[in-house]
């Protein structure tokens, strides 16, 4: 069973590590984890303070968080549901510890740039069979899908895309599936390594209602030629006010694409075709791929 802090007890820690530490409560970033799937690696990775309450949910939250790189962060352990003396040393110290009962942990690194950080290096991401999208586009994508932190979201094919839009959609759900098995393979790899915990995913669209998911508001689809008809019209089975962002490299789609969306009562409302140039270590420019995104809602 779930432990439960009380919102009183939560603010008596708050004001007891705010004391503590001479600072401002309003600078710490409280994240209860209590029987909930929460993005913490992510949330530590951007914040400079942060107040985890935790539990056996997440029993071996430390070791992730070492693993990660965040050994030497300052930690602050304490347990029970209120405030008392806390262990002090560096995080990586209590990285074979397992969280059980009620527990308070407090991160600190002062050189932690408190920003959410779009188009995210592919050298952060595991390395296999994936081709990932340059990080220039998809920080243009992750603009288009204008993420609240609360959404719900389906991507087909969408690798990286995943992990940063499950960062940004911290309290909400990533729905993902994958066709090719090297590209599931490395997207639960990344799954697992950034510790996005609100990430779903499903073999095939229809499992979001089988498996009584929540009902995405947004679908971001890398179309082939193949599926892109059977895609649109099973995800507007789900949601019949789904908003599509399509995703192609594919000419004959981008012809196709707004014959297809008419024909089941979505519009286009823009268009677009991102190209990227940049110079290598040489010095000569290279061109990456330049996609169109398609965006449709119902009409």
């Amino acid at each position: 069973m779930a432990v439960e802090f009380t919102s009183s007890q939560m603010l008596d820690w708050m004001g007891y590590i705010a004391e503590k530490r001479s600072v401002s409560p309003e600078k710490i970033k409280m994240l209860n984890t209590c029987g909930k799937r929460r993005n913490i690696l992510a949330t530590i990775a951007t914040h400079k303070r942060i107040l985890i309450f935790a539990d056996e949910t997440h029993a071996n939250v430390l070791y992730k968080c070492w693993e990660a790189g965040y050994g030497e962060y300052d930690l602050y352990y304490g347990q029970g549901f209120e405030p008392s003396e806390m262990k002090q040393c560096k995080l990586g110290e209590m990285s074979d510890v397992e969280i059980e009962g009620p527990t308070v942990l407090y991160i600190e690194n002062e050189n932690t740039r408190e920003s959410m950080i779009f188009g995210m290096k592919n050298d952060n991401f595991a390395a296999g069979t994936v081709k990932y999208v340059g990080h220039e586009i998809r920080s243009v994508i992750m603009n288009k899908l204008e993420l609240d932190i609360s959404d719900v979201a389906l991507l087909v094919s969408a690798e990286s895309i995943v992990i940063e839009a499950a960062m940004v959609a911290y309290e909400g759900v990533i729905i993902a599936t994958e066709r090719d098995a090297g590209s599931l393979r490395a997207m639960e790899e990344n799954v697992n390594k950034f510790g996005v915990h609100n990430v779903e995913i499903v073999e095939h669209i229809e499992d979001v209602r089988t498996k009584n998911l929540p009902i995405p508001r947004v679908a971001f689809i890398v179309a082939t030629s193949d599926h892109i008809e059977s895609d649109i019209k099973k995800l507007l089975e789900i949601n019949p006010a789904m908003k599509f962002i399509v995703y192609t490299l594919e000419l004959n789609i981008l012809a196709d694409i707004k014959y297809i969306m008419n024909k089941y009562g979505v519009k286009a409302t823009e268009v677009m075709q991102i190209s990227v140039s940049k110079t290598n270590k040489d010095s000569v420019f290279v061109a990456q791929p330049s996609p169109w995104m398609i965006t449709g809602e119902p009409i």
